[in-house]
C-alpha cells in the first residue's frame, strides 16, 4: 500500500471534505446569484431531470462563493488532495476535472518548461502528442519492445531507456506508459533508477493504475517504483466520474509550484464539483475498503479469464504477454482476448456483442478484443458477459470474413520524425489522396482509438506501411478519430514549397 502510513494516520482518512461541504451546502439551503445558471436544478427540463437525475443538479455547484466562500477559505479541495496523497505515499497529489489528457501536458510543461527534448515512450496516448504540439518539443521517441507474433507492442525495456539517454543526455525527463490499455507494465524501478542517476525525472501515464496503490497483489505503482510524477484516470479503474484525474508528485526534481501553475493555465476555471466529490469520495472508500474490494476483483478476474479460455474459439493472453523480453508484469483485470480462431475480427466481435448482448467493450484491434474487470464487477455481470461472448462463438461461422489488415514489419512501424510535431501541425499544409502520401510530411494524427495511440504523427515521414495499414485498418472497421478526414482517403501533409 503506501510507503507513508505514519502521514496516513495523523490524517482522519475517514472525513471527505468535498463530499461534506456538498452536504453541508444542501443542507443549509444556500442559494447562489451565480453559475451555473440552472440554480441547482430549478426549472430544469423534467426529461432532463428523469435522465440525470434531481441529485446531479443539486451537487453541481461553484466552487468558490458556492461550496466555499469566495476566498476558498476553508480549503476543501486542498484538504481532499493532501488526504489523497497520505492516503497513497505521494508527497502532493493534484486533482484535475479535464481527465488525465490535460494532466500529462501539464506534466510535460512543468518539467521542460516548454522547451528542449524529452523521452517518450513511442506508445503513449494521443494526450500525449497534443502536448508536444502545444508546447514545441523535441520528442525522442524510446521504442517499445515489439512482438511480431501478436503484432503488438509491450512497454519498452530499461536497457532501451538507457541508450535513450545516452543519446540524448540534455533531454529534460522521460515519459513511460504503465499500465497500458493492454495491463501490461514497465520495469518502473528500474527506468526511474536509470533517469535518478542522471538527476532527470521520470513521469508515468498510469491512467489505468488508479487501484494500484490499494493493494499488494497489483502491479507496483509508480509512485512506490520511485517515479517523480505518476497521472491517473480515476474514472478508469476508480469510482470517479468521467474527466476525473489525479497527478501525484514525489521527491525535488519537479518544482511543485511550477506543475500546479502549469495545471492551472491549462485547467478550467469553471471545475465540476461532482468530479472533484466523486474522487474524494474515492479516495475515502479505498482507504477503508479498497483492499477487500480489489481482492474480490482479483479473484473474479482469475475466474472470468479461466472461464473465456475454457469457450472453444477463444483465447485469453497471459503468458505471451509477461514472458522472457515482454511486460514486467500484468493487470490482470485487463482481460485480452483473442478472437481470430473465430475467423472475425476485434472490429466485428465489438459491435456484434453491442448489436445484440447490449455488451460494450474498450479496446479493440484486428484479431482481439478486451474486457476490462473493475471493482464494481459482480458474478452477475461476469456471467453476463461470458453468455455474450458464447453468443458471439455461436454466430460468429455466419459474420462475414473480415478484409484483412496488413500490419507493418518493425523496421517500418516506427516513422521518422523530421519536424518538431509543433511546427508540423501549425504550418502551411495541403490536403492530397493518401495514395500520394508516401515520402510526404504527416501535418496531423492518425490514431487508431481505442487504445488511443497514434500511428502518424505531425512532424513524422510517411511511409507505404503506415499507408497500408491505415487504409487496411479503416476498410476493416478501425476506427480514426483525430484525422480530417476520418475514412482516410485523404490525408493532410506539410505543404511542400516549389
Amino acid at each position: 500500500m503506501s510507503s507513508n502510513d505514519s502521514d496516513q494516520n495523523e490524517m482522519d482518512q475517514n472525513q471527505a471534505p468535498v463530499i461534506d461541504a456538498l452536504a453541508e451546502h444542501q443542507k443549509l439551503g444556500r442559494y447562489g446569484f451565480t453559475p451555473p445558471a440552472h440554480r441547482q436544478g430549478r426549472v430544469v427540463d423534467p426529461r432532463v431531470l428523469e435522465v440525470l437525475g434531481e441529485q446531479s443538479f443539486k451537487a453541481d455547484v461553484v466552487a468558490s462563493s458556492g461550496l466555499d466562500d469566495r476566498k476558498s477559505s476553508n480549503g476543501y479541495l486542498s484538504k481532499a488532495e493532501e488526504l489523497l496523497a497520505a492516503a497513497v505515499g505521494a508527497d502532493k497529489a493534484f486533482f484535475s476535472t479535464c481527465g488525465s489528457s490535460l494532466s500529462i501536458k501539464a506534466a510535460i510543461l512543468a518539467v521542460t518548461r516548454g522547451q528542449g527534448e524529452l523521452l517518450i515512450s513511442r506508445d503513449a496516448h494521443k494526450s500525449v502528442t497534443s502536448g508536444l504540439v502545444l508546447s514545441g518539443l523535441q520528442p525522442r521517441w524510446i521504442k517499445p519492445r515489439w512482438d511480431n507474433e501478436l503484432k503488438m507492442s509491450h512497454p519498452p525495456a530499461p536497457e532501451t531507456v538507457e541508450e535513450m539517454w545516452q543519446r540524448y543526455p540534455d533531454a529534460s525527463a522521460a515519459l513511460i506508459v504503465s499500465p497500458t490499455p493492454y495491463g501490461t507494465c514497465a520495469d518502473l524501478e528500474a527506468i526511474a533508477e536509470i533517469c535518478h542517476k542522471r538527476g532527470k525525472p521520470l513521469i508515468v501515464d498510469e491512467a489505468w493504475g488508479a487501484q494500484l496503490p490499494f493493494h499488494p497483489d497489483t502491479p507496483t505503482w509508480a509512485m512506490s517504483a520511485g517515479a517523480d510524477i505518476c497521472v491517473v484516470s480515476v474514472h478508469k479503474m476508480g469510482l470517479g466520474f468521467e474527466q476525473g484525474s489525479i497527478f501525484h508528485l514525489q521527491g525535488d526534481l519537479v518544482d511543485p509550484v511550477r506543475l500546479n501553475q502549469c495545471a492551472d493555465v491549462l485547467s478550467t476555471t469553471s471545475a465540476n464539483t461532482l468530479i472533484y466529490g466523486a474522487m474524494d469520495g474515492w479516495r475515502r472508500q479505498m482507504v477503508q475498503e479498497g483492499k477487500a474490494m480489489i481482492d474480490k476483483a482479483l479473484n473474479l478476474a482469475r475466474r472470468v479469464r479461466t472461464d473465456i479460455e475454457a469457450i472453444s474459439g477463444l483465447h485469453v493472453l497471459e503468458d505471451e504477454l509477461v514472458h522472457e523480453e515482454a511486460s514486467h508484469d500484468l493487470d490482470i483485470l485487463h482481460v485480452l482476448i483473442d478472437v481470430s480462431q473465430l475467423g472475425i475480427s476485434g472490429y466485428q466481435a465489438t459491435d456484434w456483442l453491442r448489436e445484440n448482448c447490449r455488451i460494450d467493450l474498450g479496446t479493440n484491434d484486428h484479431r482481439r478484443i478486451e474486457a476490462v474487470i473493475s471493482i464494481s464487477d459482480d458474478d452477475e455481470t461476469a456471467d453476463r458477459l461470458l453468455s455474450g461472448l458464447r453468443a458471439l462463438v455461436d454466430a460468429a461461422p455466419s459474420l462475414p470474413r473480415p478484409p484483412a489488415v496488413v500490419i507493418p514489419d518493425e523496421k517500418d512501424l516506427f516513422l521518422e520524425t523530421v519536424m518538431l510535431p509543433r511546427d508540423a501541425f501549425f504550418g502551411p499544409v495541403e490536403v492530397i489522396p493518401v495514395e500520394e502520401a508516401r515520402g510526404r510530411i504527416a501535418a496531423e494524427m492518425a490514431t487508431p482509438y481505442p487504445p488511443g495511440v497514434p500511428l502518424l504523427l505531425p512532424g513524422e515521414r510517411i511511409n507505404q506501411a503506415a499507408i497500408d495499414y491505415l487504409r487496411s485498418g479503416v476498410e476493416a472497421g478501425m476506427v480514426l478519430p483525430d484525422p480530417a478526414d476520418p475514412t482516410l482517403k485523404t490525408i493532410r501533409v506539410v505543404r511542400e514549397e516549389p
